[in-house]
């Protein structure tokens, strides 16, 4: 059986004191057993988080690692094994804001991604199409193509250890949303892709919605059937929104 997951992307957002504010009302929440939940801060702010959050049963997640898994000469990266060591659980590989906006290509991703689980955290990949290529009837070919760039060169096995996100890119950030039934759609196609190779691999990963989530929303996203939970972006920044969030996704 899928636990139910909420993640919340902090993005490049946060002062310390801000970060002490959400992190304290984030330790205030009652949260729902059954859900994991995890928050994806600032590399700068992970080791506040951490040690804020302790004892709360929240994972702490990091937004980007390194290709390499350990340390090295890589100026300006974070080795993934450096993460795990001050208490990262997962990390982000392949958002579209990396795809799009730093121009990381599948090779890169992929090195990102094996290097994360070297290093014991859980991936969390990110997949998505653009607007242009949902209005060209392209969602499907897109996100299978993403996937399988995984897939071809790691094979079916890697996600045993690893979590999807499936981010359309035109509801990231816009108020855009894919209905409940349009993000039901692409996330069958994705566990049916990985069925294909494997069906206790693709009934055990969990698949997120990420896009425009909040808590008006989020109970109906939640209620499709494979959809497992949600990444989250600007809704994660307010401790109580979120935590209605992590509420519905209990439900």
């Amino acid at each position: 059986m899928r636990r139910p997951m909420v993640a919340g992307n902090w993005k490049m957002h946060g002062t310390r004191a801000s970060v002490v504010e959400l992190t304290q009302g984030l330790g205030n929440l009652s949260l729902p057993s059954g859900v994991e939940v995890a928050v994806f801060p600032p590399s700068l702010f992970i080791n506040q988080v951490i040690d804020g959050l302790e004892g709360k049963g929240i994972s702490v997640g990091a937004q980007n690692s390194a290709v390499l898994p350990e340390q090295g000469a890589l100026t300006g990266e974070v080795a993934p094994s450096q993460l795990a060591e001050v208490g990262c659980k997962y990390v982000l590989v392949g958002h579209s804001e990396r795809r799009q906006v730093i121009g990381e290509s599948d090779e890169v991703l992929n090195q990102k991604f094996a290097a994360a689980q070297q290093s014991g955290l859980t991936p969390v990949l990110c997949i998505g199409e653009t607007l242009a290529e949902r209005e060209a009837g392209e969602t499907l070919e897109v996100v299978g193509r993403q996937l399988s760039s995984v897939i071809d060169v790691f094979g079916i096995k890697a996600f045993a250890n690893a979590v999807i996100a499936y981010e359309p890119v035109w509801a990231i950030g816009t108020g855009l949303t894919a209905s409940p039934q349009q993000a039901q759609d692409v996330h069958a196609a994705i566990r049916k892709q990985l069925a294909a190779k494997d069906a206790e691999v693709a009934e055990g990963v969990q698949l997120l919605y990420g896009g425009s989530v909040k808590a008006a929303n989020a109970a109906e996203l939640f209620g499709m059937p494979d959809i497992d939970g949600g990444l989250i972006g600007g809704a994660s920044l307010n401790a109580d929104e979120f935590g209605a969030i992590c509420r519905a996704a209990g439900n």
